[in-house]
């Protein structure tokens, strides 16, 4: 495994109090699933993707994202994890203008980690790269066996798994807790997050209290992503009906001027939720 099991959920007391008081939020910390490099929910996802690509002697995992990508650190954890070697594609998702931006963060914790990164001057698209196929065909005429992850684990036959086991997770826990959440709400760019969550909860009738954030300021390129997704997914599954777009929900208001650029209303709530709950999160 490489995460550490069922991830916790913490009641925000004091957020929903600052709010109002009448709704009750709850965090589902998939930030803190493992010890491999922070973790994330992309790790959840490379949970399903990770045993097939040592089934088929995969030497090497080559994945794609933004500079500041959190998939690629994810990635690269795991490829040192399991002493796999690791290239990265990182194209120019966000237009952000700051002279550290390729040498911080991200990007620096998975040079630390060993990845071969590989910058690229390409722009934000949640499509298949010409740029992540050109470093697959390089590693393979390296010598090498590549498995290709695509942006956010989501294009993948298998991106959806992780996160439709994600909502038989909360039914445990919510059988624990003594009551049903009435939504869950989850930002979405790449699709498989919200896509695997759409086909978990439609086993109990809530897939369409799955709510998707959308932060892709591509709002219809995403929708058809997840719809995509979570039809395979389901297929995959055996859900037993088919997936809808009545099923997949996506609130378009709060995406910035564009992808990774945080308008101040989502400056405002990074801000309020760090300091109500000392819970970090970021704009996208």
């Amino acid at each position: 495994p490489l995460t550490f099991g069922p991830t916790p959920i913490q009641p925000l007391t004091r957020l929903s109090r600052h709010l109002g008081g009448k709704v009750h939020l709850y965090a589902k910390r998939e930030d803190c699933n493992s010890g491999l490099a922070f973790g994330g929910n992309k790790t959840r996802k490379l949970e399903y993707l990770i045993p097939e690509a040592l089934a088929q002697g995969c030497d090497t995992l080559v994945s794609i994202g933004g500079i500041q990508s959190n998939q690629t650190r994810q990635v690269a954890a795991v490829a040192a994890h399991l002493g796999m070697k690791c290239v990265l594609v990182q194209e120019n998702w966000v237009n952000y203008s700051d002279a550290v931006y390729d040498r911080v963060g991200n990007i620096q914790m998975s040079r630390i980690l060993g990845a071969d990164v590989r910058l690229v001057s390409d722009g934000f698209d949640i499509g298949f790269r010409k740029s992540w196929e050109d470093v697959l065909e390089s590693v393979r005429a390296a010598g090498g066996k590549p498995y290709a992850i695509p942006a956010g684990c989501s294009d993948h036959p298998l991106g959806g798994l992780g996160f439709a086991g994600f909502a038989q997770e909360v039914r445990a826990q919510e059988a624990e807790l003594g009551f049903r959440f009435d939504y869950v709400v989850v930002c979405s760019v790449t699709g498989s997050t919200q896509a695997g969550m759409v086909v978990g909860f439609a086993a109990d009738g809530r897939a369409d209290r799955v709510i998707g954030i959308d932060a892709s300021a591509k709002p219809e390129q995403t929708r058809e992503q997840i719809t995509r997704i979570a039809k395979h997914t389901a297929e995959k599954v055996g859900l037993g009906r088919d997936i809808t777009s009545r099923d997949v929900v996506l609130d378009e208001r709060f995406a910035g001027p564009e992808y990774g650029l945080p308008n101040e209303g989502t400056l405002e709530a990074i801000r309020l939720c760090a300091r109500m709950e000392g819970m970090l999160t970021d704009p996208v």
